[in-house]
């Protein structure tokens, strides 16, 4: 099979009508789940810097957002491929249950950004007898 150069717009000429969605191809996907009284959110982010990554609450919901810088194209180039996504994103996570923001603590190593929320403990539910007349 024979490697063709890579034509960003190509695709946009051969289906006009496609709708254009420039953030499509990022990796949105994370992972959200509970260990030892805390809300683990997970999420792969190879070569971003650490200043190019926020990290938000509000309402109720976890944002991450970062900005992957697009390299000036140099002439010199001719891709046969180019599939690295560049520009900027932000995704918005529901949190299952109330958290302690202040106690929340982020990580990014290897590319991975891990945070850890503290879940705020439910209120005691004591039982009350009422007395029926």
């Amino acid at each position: 099979m024979s490697m063709m150069k890579w034509e960003p717009f190509k695709l946009l000429e051969d289906f006009p009508l496609l709708p254009f969605t420039p953030f499509r191809s990022f990796d949105f996907a994370v992972d959200v789940y509970e260990e030892k009284g805390n809300v683990i959110a997970e999420m792969n982010l190879p070569g971003l810097k650490l200043e190019d990554i926020s990290v938000t609450f509000q309402n109720g919901s976890l944002k991450v957002a970062a900005k992957r810088e697009e390299e000036k194209e140099r002439k010199e180039k001719d891709f046969f491929s180019k599939e690295i996504k560049r520009g900027s994103f932000e995704r918005v996570i529901a949190l299952p249950t109330n958290i302690k923001v202040d106690k929340t603590e982020a990580h990014y190593l290897n590319g991975v950004l891990k945070i850890v929320m503290p879940m705020v403990e439910p209120p005691k539910v004591e039982t009350v007898k009422v007395t029926v007349h």
